[in-house]
């Protein structure tokens, strides 16, 4: 069977700075939110930090040897903010600059094209001292940030993303808690969504400030909400909420400069109290692509009296109640994470953003993987069998949506390697390659050996 996908398809991998570099405390480099968040006990999973994470500061020529014999066409990586402005602001530190120009460098010289991510979550510590991401003035420290990459690696760097996940740092940061900077007011996590928003657009226009013909998009997660009962009004209007604050909002806004209107309704003084005249035209630009991270559907079930409501756990400011655990059909398959294998789901969700957003030129999938609990086995191979599948099942989802018409350039396999998975620390492995973490020594897993089979057939 010949492939539906075009010849110049980005078979990739992706990864982060925090989650990988490590070398915390080396050449100049800054403290960042989540060096903060997990040196402060109970944060983090077992206490671990990135502070060595898997050494990729020193050993990013291995792992791009590693990448060409899987045969990976690009590599998304992000940029740590710190490393080139240690507090946030305007003085640079030009080791950091150093390391990502090697990088960049290596890359190319091994036929692999540099992706980059400008914010994976590592905000310097001095920003988030002075209110992070619910703070306005962070949207222009962004943009000032955004421009010098691109003053300082936009003549090798083809395609940009400027934020990765803004619904994770706003949500998961600011409400919950769970993520640096570990807040928990949803207030402020309404503040960071418009504020992520609004940096968004800024970060853009920055970059094509310096590099017009560049390609620039954000990377949203994204889900399909499944509902247990349709006909459950309660249910449906929770459900439009749910959807409008995470799959519409920061697409919504760069492409109309609105928000969606019960959103809007139901965040009320919280929202317009940041909202400022002129944010419409300020919100809205234009993006060659859109990234899409999809790893999971959600699945919202009737309320059962037991439930507690959301605003109880801190994590999203609708107080209806809803239980949003698995199906008893679907709970035995599901990933370390305790997501729910769900491949047809990625295919529906590309098809969607075609349908709703047509603005956009194509679609990437910037991010799509499974954590499970790899076993090295006496042999020294990891034979994860659950991976490799749910690999292909999203492979097969994603090109299924090809065939269907929607522009697909690229899918980036998270991760590369096995890595510091936030909060979860060391605990949770992602990777195609698995890390010994004493050693750091990487062995390539069954999984790894099976995406170099689709790369090479592209993905036939």
């Amino acid at each position: 069977m010949s492939s539906q996908l075009p010849s110049d398809f980005l078979w990739g991998t992706a990864s982060s700075s925090y989650q990988i570099e490590g070398a915390a405390n080396l050449d100049g480099r800054g403290v960042s939110i989540w060096d903060t968040f997990s040196r402060t006990p109970g944060k983090v999973v077992n206490g671990d930090t990135g502070d060595s994470a898997c050494d990729h500061y020193h050993r990013y020529p291995e792992d791009i040897a590693i990448m060409k014999n899987l045969g990976v066409k690009a590599y998304r990586f992000s940029i740590a903010w710190p490393r080139l402005f240690p507090n946030g602001d305007e003085v640079r530190e030009e080791r950091g600059f150093a390391f990502y120009n090697k990088l960049i460098d290596a890359l190319l010289a091994a036929n692999i094209e540099p992706m980059v991510t400008l914010y994976h979550w590592d905000l310097p510590q001095k920003l988030e001292d002075a209110g992070g991401w619910a703070n306005r003035a962070t949207v222009d420290a962004f943009e000032k940030y955004a421009k010098a990459c691109a003053e300082a690696f936009g003549d090798r760097i083809n395609s940009w993303i400027t934020l990765n996940e803004p619904w994770c740092v706003s949500w998961l940061g600011y409400s919950n808690g769970v993520h640096a900077p570990g807040k928990k007011d949803y207030k402020l996590a309404i503040a960071a969504s418009h504020h992520t928003a609004l940096a968004h657009a800024a970060g853009t226009r920055a970059i094509k400030s310096v590099q017009p013909e560049a390609h620039v998009g954000i990377t949203v997660n994204m889900t399909n909400h499944n509902l247990e009962n349709p006909e459950d009004k309660d249910l449906v209007e929770l459900t439009a909420l749910m959807d409008s604050n995470l799959n519409r909002w920061w697409i919504d806004a760069l492409t109309t400069g609105k928000y969606p209107e019960n959103i809007l309704a139901y965040y009320g003084e919280a929202l317009t109290s940041v909202l400022k005249s002129g944010d419409d035209e300020l919100l809205k630009c234009q993006n060659e692509f859109l990234g899409v991270n999809y790893y999971s559907d959600s699945f919202i079930r009737s309320p059962r009296p037991e439930d507690k409501p959301f605003l109880d756990e801190g994590f999203l400011p609708f107080p209806q109640r809803a239980d949003t655990s698995p199906p008893a059909d679907l709970a035995g398959s599901l990933t370390g994470m305790g997501w729910v294998v769900t491949p047809k789901g990625l295919g529906k969700v590309l098809k969607r953003v075609h349908t709703s957003w047509p603005q956009f030129g194509y679609i990437m999938v910037t991010e799509n993987g499974a954590a499970y609990d790899d076993i090295k086995e006496a042999d020294g191979n990891i034979n994860d069998l659950a991976r490799t599948k749910y690999l292909s099942g999203h492979v097969e989802s994603l090109y299924d949506a090809a065939a269907a018409g929607v522009p697909i350039k690229g899918y980036f396999a998270w991760s590369l390697l096995d890595n510091f998975e936030w909060a979860e620390g060391y605990g949770k492995r992602f990777g195609l390659v698995y890390v010994d973490y004493k050693t750091m020594e990487r062995t390539p897993k069954m999984s790894a050996k099976r995406y170099k089979e689709i790369i090479a057939n592209n993905g036939a």
